[in-house]
């Protein structure tokens, strides 16, 4: 027994494979399914968004950190290209190149950086892009362009309104939801497969639920949070919808539309900006799907997950603090 000891070390005790590289470009990986649906509706176009948001992103991390920090840059830990894709994902593939720069500026350089880079920011970097897009270009942002598959000729391609701006202005306008729905070119199947108006990162259902999927597979993610959200606008949705058909839009419009899938699988689910424990994730996901359905229904955009994630972004703290597991042993009171 004397030869027996028993070795104590410092903790961690168990060591994983993945690293913040490996889940990057794992990310990256499960995006490419949306991103060859957008080539295959917006032609060059959708490569041009992604490779000038890419390239932005990357070079102001870098810039930021030479300048600012003096560290070592860590541009290749994958951080920033799944800020630059993000961001690509959530703009018309028209949009003017400078306002898209300015958009990576805004991503890295606020959202970001300025908190001290990867780890230490509060909200998701390409959201924080997103709107400050939207508030500050409002048209340009929602100046979609029509499908034109597999064109790959630059040329200015003729816009068109979203099924869910048409909605929302036809709802607004005292039109019933069936007849607008009919009146429409694109079916339920179109919307689930990418055959629809939008940002180029949301249009296929479909292509984000294949990138999920492979995410819940390598772990990257947790069913919690996509889940919770889609789980809660579709129940919140489904309410109105039963309460009254013709004025409200049913839970599989809502779900296919818009930017739902997108933020629900892909960007509320940031291990940076989201809750720890699994508590914590369902109340952030309802969180969203209930403020998602509240600005689409009754606010002044038609499209309200950015504004929702953003929000819950600020409220994880408190759901962190909330639902944080209890310490080993606790203090009995006399």
């Amino acid at each position: 027994m004397a030869n027996n000891r028993l070795l104590v070390s410092m903790s961690p005790h168990d060591h994983g494979k993945d690293n913040v590289k490996k889940i990057m470009y794992g990310v990256v990986l499960a995006m490419m399914p949306a991103f060859l649906v957008s080539v295959y509706y917006f032609g060059l176009d959708a490569i041009r968004v992604n490779l000038i948001a890419i390239a932005a992103c990357v070079f102001f991390e870098w810039f930021i950190q030479k300048v600012f920090f003096k560290g070592k840059p860590t541009i290749t830990d994958g951080s920033a290209i799944v800020t630059g894709m993000l961001l690509a994902f959530n703009v018309p593939t028209n949009l003017p190149w400078w306002i898209l720069v300015i958009g990576a500026l805004v991503a890295i350089g606020i959202g970001k950086m300025s908190f001290g880079g990867l780890g230490n920011n509060p909200f998701n970097p390409a959201i924080v892009g997103r709107v400050f897009l939207l508030i500050s270009w409002p048209v340009q942002m929602t100046s979609y362009p029509k499908i034109q598959v597999l064109n790959f000729a630059i040329t200015d391609a003729e816009t068109g309104a979203t099924p869910l701006a048409l909605v929302k202005e036809g709802l607004k306008n005292g039109e019933p939801f069936s007849q607008i729905i009919e009146s429409m070119p694109t079916s339920y199947t179109d919307m689930l497969i990418g055959q629809m108006g939008g940002s180029l990162g949301e249009i296929s259902a479909l292509a984000l639920i294949i990138g999920g999927l492979y995410m819940l597979i390598r772990k990257i993610i947790t069913w919690h949070v996509p889940v919770a959200v889609l789980a809660s606008i579709a129940i919140f949705t489904g309410i109105l919808y039963g309460i009254n058909p013709e004025a409200y839009a049913d839970p599989a419009f809502h779900l296919l539309t818009g930017g739902v899938m997108l933020g629900a699988i892909f960007m509320a689910t940031d291990m940076v900006t989201s809750p720890m424990t699994g508590k914590g994730m369902l109340i952030y996901g309802v969180g969203i799907g209930v403020i998602t359905v509240l600005i689409r229904v009754w606010g002044a955009y038609p499209e309200g997950v950015s504004f929702a994630i953003l929000i819950m972004n600020a409220f994880v703290p408190l759901i962190n603090k909330a639902t944080k597991p209890k310490r080993f042993g606790e203090t009995i009171k006399a």
